[in-house]
C-alpha cells in the first residue's frame, strides 16, 4: 500500500497503500496461544490479541479455505453472498465467532446442520449444533445480504467495499474483508479462495488469482478465480466496474490479467506495459515470483486516494506511476507471500516495498539509494518522519505514517551499507525464500540478517526501527 496523501512527503503523486485447502500457516502456533491452553475452554477467542486491532480474528480455529459466491448489483449497491468456510478446529469448540461487519446473516449451517448465531458489532457469534473436536475439519456455511458499507479506520480512511460509479472498489487493508464476506480477519490466518461473482452484462468482476472462466446469461456475467496459494483476508478482492480487459503469459509462464477503466486507460498503458520488466527484474533481487497471476485493477476512485497491492493483482485508484507499479508488486514478495504476524510489524510491508522503489530507481537511470537517503536525512527534526519508531508505530491510526515507509526504507540502506550488498541481497531473497506462503516477524528478520552477515546488528536496528526521534547520525 502506498501511505496517505497526508504523509505525500517527497512524492507529488502519492497513493495511500499501498483450489486446495492451504498448508497451515507458520503464524497458526500464534493462534492456538490466543485460544488458551488445551482444553481450557470451548469457547474460540473473539480476537487473536493484535494489540493495534484487538476484535480482528479469532481464536480456536484456522480456516483454510474460502469459497465465496457473491451477486452485486451496481444500481443498487445490494450484495447477496454465500460463504463456504472450510475450517479445522485447533481446541474443541461449543462456539467460535466470525468476523462480519453490517449484512444481515439470512442462514447459517455447520456441516450442512443449522447452527445458532448472534451478532455484535464485528463479531458473529456461532454456536453448531453438536460440539466441535480438536483437529476436526468442518464446513461453515454463511448466507447474507445487504448493502455493504465501508470500514473507517482508526486514521479515518475507509477501506473494504467502496461503492464507486460504475461498481465497487475493494481494497480491505487492515480491516476491510470484513464488510463483504465473514471470516477470520487478520494475517494470521491465510487460506486458499474461491471466488464466483455474478455481475449485470457489461461489467466486470476482478478477484485475486486465475480467471477459470466467465459465462454470460439472462442479462448476467459469472466470473470464476481461484487463488491457490495461501492469501491474507485483507488482500481478497472483488472489485467490480466497466473495465478495458487484456489478458497474456510472460515469458516465465505467469498468467497476466489487466482490468483498466477506459477512462484510465491512456494513463496506465504506458506504465502496466512495464509490469513483465517490473516482475522480472523484482524476480532476480528477491527470488521467484510467488504466485501463479499478476496483473493490474485500475479503478476509477478518486475518493478513495489509494493503492493496495492485492494478492497477485494490485489495485489502483487511478493510473500508477511506475513507483507506485514497482511498489505494489514488491509487496507480492514483501507482504502477501510473506505476511506480517501483527500489525506492529508492518514496516516488514512497507518499508521493503518504499526500499524497492529506490533500488529500481538506483538501477534505472534515477536517484541513487544513497542520495535519496540523504534527502531524508536532511529533513528536520521536528518533521514526522521522526515520530515515532517503525517497527513500533503506537496503533493502528498510524501504521501507514510517514516513518513506517520511510524510515523503514532508511533502515533497510543502512542495512546494506553495514553489512555489503553481498550479504544484503542474500537477505532479502532468504527472507522471501524461507518464509514463502507463510508469515514473519520483525525478530526473526533481525535474527537472520545478523546470521547471514556475521554482525552484531542490534545497535543499528534499535536506532534505525525500534527508537524514536532523528538518529544523531546518518
Amino acid at each position: 500500500m502506498r501511505p496517505p496523501r497526508k504523509y505525500a512527503g517527497i512524492r507529488t503523486t502519492v497513493l495511500r497503500r499501498d483450489a486446495v485447502v492451504a498448508t497451515v500457516p507458520v503464524a497458526l502456533a500464534a493462534l492456538l496461544a490466543a485460544a488458551g491452553p488445551a482444553g481450557a475452554a470451548t469457547a474460540g477467542a473473539s480476537g487473536v490479541g493484535d494489540p493495534y486491532f484487538p476484535q480482528a480474528g479469532n481464536g480456536g480455529y484456522h480456516v483454510g479455505h474460502y469459497d465465496l459466491n457473491l451477486r452485486y448489483d451496481p444500481t443498487s449497491h445490494r450484495l447477496d453472498g454465500r460463504a463456504v468456510l472450510t475450517v479445522r478446529a485447533t481446541q474443541k469448540l461449543t462456539r467460535f465467532n466470525l468476523d462480519l461487519s453490517g449484512l444481515k446473516v439470512t442462514a447459517l449451517t455447520v456441516d450442512r446442520v443449522n447452527a445458532g448465531f448472534r451478532r455484535s458489532g464485528q463479531e458473529l457469534t456461532v454456536t453448531p449444533r453438536r460440539a466441535l473436536n480438536k483437529d476436526q475439519t468442518f464446513k461453515v456455511a454463511v448466507s447474507y445480504t445487504g448493502v455493504p458499507k465501508a470500514v473507517t479506520d482508526p486514521d479515518g480512511s475507509k477501506d473494504g467495499w467502496i461503492t464507486t460509479d460504475d461498481g465497487a472498489f475493494v481494497a480491505g487493508e487492515p480491516q476491510g474483508s470484513m464488510s463483504w464476506f465473514p471470516g477470520n480477519n487478520h494475517p494470521k490466518d491465510k487460506a486458499s479462495y474461491d471466488f464466483t461473482i455474478t455481475v449485470p452484462r457489461g461489467h466486470t468482476a476482478v478477484a485475486n488469482g486465475v480467471l477459470l472462466g466467465q459465462r454470460t446469461a439472462a442479462g448476467k456475467t459469472t466470473f470464476r478465480w481461484r487463488q491457490s496459494e495461501p492469501m491474507a483476508s485483507y488482500l481478497a478482492t472483488a472489485t467490480v466496474g466497466k473495465f478495458k480487459v487484456e489478458q497474456y503469459t510472460t515469458r516465465s509462464g505467469i498468467k497476466v490479467y489487466n482490468a483498466v477503466d477506459p477512462r484510465e486507460a491512456a494513463a496506465a498503458a504506458p506504465v502496466l506495459k512495464k509490469l513483465p520488466s517490473v516482475l522480472d527484474w523484482e524476480a532476480k533481487l528477491f527470488g521467484p515470483y510467488p504466485f501463479r497471476a499478476a496483473g493490474s485493477i485500475v479503478d476509477r476512485a478518486p475518493q478513495v486516494g489509494f493503492a493496495l497491492e492485492t494478492q497477485s493483482r494490485p489495485v489502483y485508484d487511478r493510473a500508477p506511476d511506475l513507483s507506485t507499479l514497482v511498489h505494489e508488486n514488491a509487496h507480492q514478495w514483501f507482504g502477501d507471500s510473506v505476511a506480517l504476524t501483527t500489525w506492529k510489524d508492518i514496516w516488514l510491508n512497507e518499508g521493503f516495498a518504499t526500499y524497492a522503489e529506490w533500488l529500481y530507481a538506483e538501477q534505472h537511470g534515477g536517484p541513487s539509494a544513497q542520495k535519496t537517503f540523504d534527502r531524508l536525512y536532511a529533513t528536520a527534526k521536528n518533521n514526522e518522519l521522526w515520530s515515532f519508531p517503525p517497527a513500533d508505530p503506537g496503533s493502528g491510526a498510524n501504521i501507514f505514517g510517514r516513518p513506517v515507509y520511510d524510515r523503514g526504507a532508511m533502515a533497510l540502506h543502512k542495512l546494506r551499507k553495514t553489512v555489503g550488498d553481498q550479504a544484503f541481497f542474500k537477505t532479502l531473497r532468504t527472507w522471501a525464500t524461507q518464509h514463502r506462503n507463510g508469515h514473519g516477524t520483525t525478530a526473526q528478520f533481525t535474527a537472520l540478517a545478523e546470521r547471514i552477515s556475521g554482525k552484531d546488528l542490534d545497535n543499528l536496528f534499535r536506532t534505525w526501527i525500534g527508537t524514536k526521534g532523528k538518529p544523531t547520525a546518518p
